[in-house]
């Protein structure tokens, strides 16, 4: 009879990055049960994955996009499901109740942390089991194209001068683009009066003159500073944006600020580790396609693929920067 050696000794005997890869041996030396062979998920059955944001953002396009290549490469369906609401708490509330066998993921993002903090989940991102990172974002200072600012000191030059007058619209209160404007300008000392608004609104409200000026993601801007309406002042992340290869990054100019939007796949706590590996290679080979890299330019987000064990590391740290930040400019639960 062949042995059966328990993923509880595994873990306990080896560290992260031993275990998966003295687990894909084992599966390969058939040592671990036949239930926890890769060779048997998906077993023919969808996968939904689970994403937070409306049908037709940019954010559910991307989804859709990896959606795509996972559904052909492991030769099943698999199916977005738009959860919104709540900053995301809905959705990642859902996931974190279904079965932890790989046929429910999420979509997830910097959401996690922000949302939890913000007091609205009642858990944090060590509810789920991450499983690759896929696209970055970098949120960017827009202004109308006839303003009067041409550089990102100009115009907080101004806002220092007319405190509480200066007016710049984000996606929300919580939201990646408002802690990405309150950290820029809490930091060079501006008094700026924060509006949060609904999807696709505050662009709306910054052509029509409403406001002074705009935090966004590249895939809301692109259209608008093509056709002319709009100047990108800077980019709020930790390099230049390809999407703007010409725009400095506010840190650049002096301003301590480097809050990259990182989209990925996880999944509930306790998915097994080859169902982990299977999804991992299959986010992988899509993210490093070329349909892949096309959609990114089209919509305005960077391929950025990370495995499950780098993508859990670099949440864990981000938690633990925005949670901080949070606590400075006031906003933690």
């Amino acid at each position: 009879m062949r042995p059966i050696i328990s993923r509880s000794f595994i873990k306990k005997s080896f560290s992260n990055r031993s275990f998966f890869k003295v687990t894909a041996f084992l599966l390969a030396a058939g040592a671990l049960p036949a239930t926890a062979r890769a060779d048997q998920y998906p077993g023919g059955r969808p996968i939904e994955m689970t994403v937070m944001f409306g049908a037709g953002s940019a954010a559910d396009v991307t989804a859709r996009y990896l959606a795509d290549g996972i559904a052909k490469l492991l030769g099943v369906p698999v199916p977005v499901v738009n959860r919104t609401g709540g900053g995301g708490a809905i959705g990642y509330n859902y996931v974190s109740k279904q079965k932890p066998d790989g046929h429910s993921i999420i979509w997830n993002s910097n959401s996690i942390s922000s949302t939890y903090h913000s007091g609205v989940l009642p858990f944090d991102y060590t509810a789920f089991d991450p499983v690759a990172r896929v696209s970055l974002e970098t949120p960017a200072i827009a202004v109308r194209a006839d303003a009067p600012w041409k550089s990102l000191r100009e115009l907080i030059a101004h806002a220092q001068s007319n405190p509480g007058k200066v007016r710049i619209g984000n996606s929300g209160t919580g939201s990646h683009t408002h802690f990405s404007a309150a950290a820029l300008f809490t930091s060079s000392g501006a008094k700026v009066i924060e509006v949060p608004f609904g999807e696709g609104q505050a662009i709306v409200n910054l052509l029509g003159s409403r406001i002074e000026g705009v935090v966004q993601l590249p895939a809301a801007l692109v259209p608008h500073v093509r056709n002319g309406d709009l100047r990108v002042l800077a980019v709020l992340g930790s390099a230049r944006d390809p999407v703007f290869q010409d725009v400095p990054t506010a840190a650049e100019l002096g301003y301590d600020v480097r809050l990259d939007m990182w989209r990925g796949i996880a999944a509930p706590k306790g998915t097994p580790t080859p169902i982990i590996i299977s999804l991992q290679g299959a986010a992988e080979k899509t993210v490093h396609s070329q349909s892949f890299a096309d959609a990114g330019k089209a919509l305005g987000f960077t391929p950025a693929y990370l495995s499950a064990e780098e993508f859990g590391m670099l949440i864990a740290s981000d938690d633990a920067k925005l949670a901080q930040l949070m606590v400075d400019l006031g906003l933690k639960k």
